[in-house]
């Protein structure tokens, strides 16, 4: 697989900020998604947005391309709507579920997600598995996609089921993802990437997180919250003790996705261009971290989950073709 970013898309910057905005998603309309809302092992709930294909009478059930979403992304994220695209073209049946909170409606619980919740990854892939059962009791193809943190949750899930995960997915696909949390997170944390994405994250984040609060008052400490002004204090004061974590800094080693690769048997995609904003080049996992099952893709451009082509003003299909021609190939579905 080869990327070159357009010559009117320079640096990593511009490849991550113009293709989430502006660029092209899908050759036809948008994804018109069917919403399921699947009660949880704990009581909340998590809602699943799907697009099925057309059947013809008598057809065996279609691949399932799942994708799990980014940090405060949702189905209608930019890659959410390509993959989308792609799989309507090829006949695929799609699903994005959300992680808590981000389907546009507060969760239940005293928890938010987090990008090592590989829990919550099984019990999504194993009762969409369920899904793809015929009959028979055989398995339709299912394949999955994770993008950014939805990338490392999926990868943490790869490497804790090790062989076991071949009994819900057949290839899956990291894209993106800070499969090293603690250099993601100190990257996000600085300069530019601080006043820009850091910013736009807790603009949404701080509110799902004060919502969380009238929900269950004392959970946190308003003030110290609302102090915040970087992602590691949010995860500090939040993220970590929510969800069993001492701190922050345990959170990002404790949930990173790269010291399990090595344990990964199921077909798996690593793609990380090295010029993501978000993503250290260096914190990379390289051929020798990682199991036979895992190939890596670090093209040297395409920002964060931008990988942009075409003319002005460019499209975002390219990633997703490229990623679902290497699970359909790796999944061996001709």
């Amino acid at each position: 697989m080869k990327y070159e970013a357009p010559w009117w898309l320079p640096g990593g910057h511009a490849q991550t900020i113009w293709p989430a905005l502006w660029a092209r998603r899908t050759l036809g309309p948008p994804p018109a998604y069917v919403r399921e809302r699947w009660l949880a092992p704990d009581g909340d709930f998590v809602d699943v947005d799907f697009l099925w294909p057309c059947a013809a009478a008598g057809a065996a059930p279609a691949p399932l391309l799942v994708l799990f979403h980014g940090l405060e992304g949702s189905s209608r994220s930019h890659y959410a709507q390509a993959f989308a695209g792609v799989a309507r073209e090829r006949g695929w049946g799609f699903a994005v579920p959300h992680f808590r909170g981000c389907s546009g409606e507060i969760n239940r619980a005293p928890r938010a997600y987090h990008s090592g919740d590989h829990e919550e990854i099984d019990w999504i892939l194993r009762r969409l598995a369920g899904l793809q059962r015929t009959g028979g009791g055989a398995r339709a193809p299912l394949l999955a996609v994770g993008v950014s943190l939805g990338g490392n949750a999926l990868m943490r899930w790869a490497g804790e089921q090790g062989g076991r995960a071949l009994a819900s997915a057949d290839a899956i696909a990291s894209v993106c993802a800070p499969l090293d949390l603690a250099a993601g997170g100190h990257a996000i944390g600085r300069g530019f990437n601080r006043q820009v994405y850091t910013r736009m994250f807790l603009r949404t984040m701080v509110p799902k997180a004060l919502a969380k609060l009238a929900q269950y008052p004392g959970l946190f400490d308003r003030a110290a919250l609302l102090a915040a002004r970087d992602l590691h204090a949010f995860d500090d004061l939040f993220t970590a003790p929510l969800h069993g974590f001492r701190d922050a800094d345990d959170y990002w080693r404790r949930a990173s996705a790269k010291p399990l690769l090595p344990a990964v048997r199921v077909p798996a995609l690593l793609v990380n261009a090295r010029n993501d904003p978000f993503v250290p080049g260096a914190s990379l996992p390289c051929d020798g971290e990682v199991a036979p099952a895992v190939t890596l893709w670090q093209p040297a451009h395409g920002g964060h989950v931008g990988f942009a082509q075409g003319g002005w003003p460019g499209h975002v299909r390219a990633l997703p073709e490229a990623v679902a021609a290497w699970l359909a190939d790796h999944a061996a579905l001709g």
